[in-house]
């Protein structure tokens, strides 16, 4: 009995529908929300361009917004590696590939630039944390690479179980052999991965309920090797030599199809087969990115950690209180809270600007509450507006979990010696570092300089 033939043109274009409605309904949650894909390619390969043209073209039709960006065979590996990082920053994408190989004048280390793609924007699925997700079974965590997530897509649509069955890799590449043999063994098939060292590599093809082949050989795997029943999924793409053809040639694939079908339960087709899922599996990849990236920035409560007070009694002075602390990173603190890396302007360790454009981006989320502290007659220990702010704040993020944030005015120039309250609360419920707060950001210690400096001119 003849195969019955697995499409993977039928399949990608149902993955590709699904897609389009879960890109709309991220539109639905939040109207400004258009998830981003950007395709890295250097030089000029005519191959490259064909695959970047079916990927970008894929992307616009399921509503991604699609970017190429090329740079010239004469681009050095810093200025590879530099592309990468500004799109790695760019809260806009949500997922990068860089297209391979790199057809540059200059020697590039391939595999420094694949791991240059942060881990959360690495929709190929090539860097090494992702590629050890996967092989520690981590599946819910990473990003599987485009080809055999296609594979077990079409494996899934047999309805063939993997559980159990004897699976066979031919083939242990990074970017098919080695992951496919990971998501086959965390699906719980028993795999064989056999290579070009493989001895008695047709006794050993001849073992498996589930065939995956990718060894770049054209059709290297006869019918007779393959047992009856077997479903086989067939990754090469191979050109062999045919005059009937205009081109005088045409494409194969690493399994002799004519004979393979006559075994095997289930086939795939070459073309039509696993070329068409890979494309629409790195869609389904940047589309579960931006998933992750709306929900992780979704109105909620922050992932935030607070500093622990040590009390002490006595209540040591306002200084001492303020160094036994250290602060948080601000750029952590960033994080925790959901702003995005280039919403802030780091100065320092301690200190940031918040860029106004992130109210665009907020905008559809609905408002807070904004409590104001006012008119307070300071207590004989101290205690004013910004004492009383603080520990507001402090209370209800701290105590009752709830997000809040502490909006303190500069205050009016003047020495704080003693004299007056600089604004940065008191005790425990101060900011910190305080002198910093006291001395810079409230001007006191350079308008002194500046007086110093003018007495001294006049003298």
């Amino acid at each position: 009995m003849t195969a019955q033939i697995i499409s993977g043109k039928e399949v990608s274009a149902q993955v590709r529908q699904r897609l389009k409605q879960d890109v709309e309904q991220m539109k639905l949650k939040d109207p400004n929300f258009k998830p981003g894909l950007v395709v890295l390619q250097v030089g000029d390969r005519e191959d490259s361009n064909l695959y970047i043209s079916m990927k970008l073209k894929a992307a616009t039709e399921i509503g991604l917004n699609a970017t190429h960006m090329r740079l010239p065979k004469t681009a050095t590996e810093e200025e590879v590696l530099h592309s990468i990082r500004e799109v790695n920053e760019n809260p806009l994408v949500h997922g990068l590939l860089v297209q391979l190989p790199l057809d540059s004048i200059h020697k590039i280390n391939t595999e420094k630039v694949t791991n240059a793609v942060a881990p959360e924007k690495d929709v190929d699925g090539l860097t090494s944390i992702n590629a050890g997700k996967l092989s520690r079974g981590d599946l819910g965590d990473c990003f599987i690479p485009c080809t055999p997530n296609g594979c077990m897509e079409l494996i899934k649509r047999t309805g063939v179980s993997v559980a159990g069955k004897r699976a066979v890799v031919l083939g242990r590449s990074k970017i098919v052999g080695a992951p496919m043999h990971d998501l086959l063994l965390w699906n719980h098939a028993t795999v064989t991965t056999c290579h070009s060292k493989t001895a008695d590599l047709a006794g050993e093809v001849g073992k498996a309920d589930i065939l995956v082949v990718g060894i770049g050989k054209a059709e290297m795997v006869k019918g007779d090797w393959i047992k009856k029943g077997a479903l086989v999924i067939d990754c090469g793409i191979n050109h062999i030599p045919d005059e009937t053809k205009p081109s005088g040639k045409r494409v194969v694939g690493d399994v002799e199809f004519s004979s393979a079908k006559e075994q095997a339960g289930f086939i795939t087709p070459v073309p039509g087969g696993v070329g068409p899922m890979t494309v629409a599996m790195l869609m389904a990849n940047t589309v579960l990115s931006a998933k992750r990236f709306l929900e992780s920035h979704q109105p909620g409560k922050w992932d935030i950690t607070y500093t622990q007070l040590h009390l002490q009694k006595p209540v040591p002075s306002d200084i001492v209180i303020s160094r036994s602390c250290v602060p948080k990173p601000i750029d952590r603190l960033a994080r925790e809270v959901g702003l995005l890396s280039d919403e802030v302007e780091l100065y320092g360790k301690t200190k940031a600007k918040v860029q106004l454009r992130i109210m665009k981006r907020l905008q559809s989320q609905p408002d807070g509450k904004y409590v104001v502290v006012t008119g307070i007659t300071p207590t004989p220990l101290g205690e004013g507006k910004s004492t009383t702010t603080i520990g507001l704040v402090q209370a209800m993020g701290a105590h009752m979990k709830l997000n809040v944030f502490a909006c303190v005015r500069q205050p009016s120039q003047g020495p704080t010696f003693g004299i007056k309250g600089g604004a940065a609360g008191g005790g425990y419920s101060q900011v910190i570092p305080m002198e910093e707060f006291n001395l810079h950001l409230t001007g006191d210690i350079h308008a002194i300089t500046a007086a110093n400096n003018l007495v001294a001119a006049a003298i």
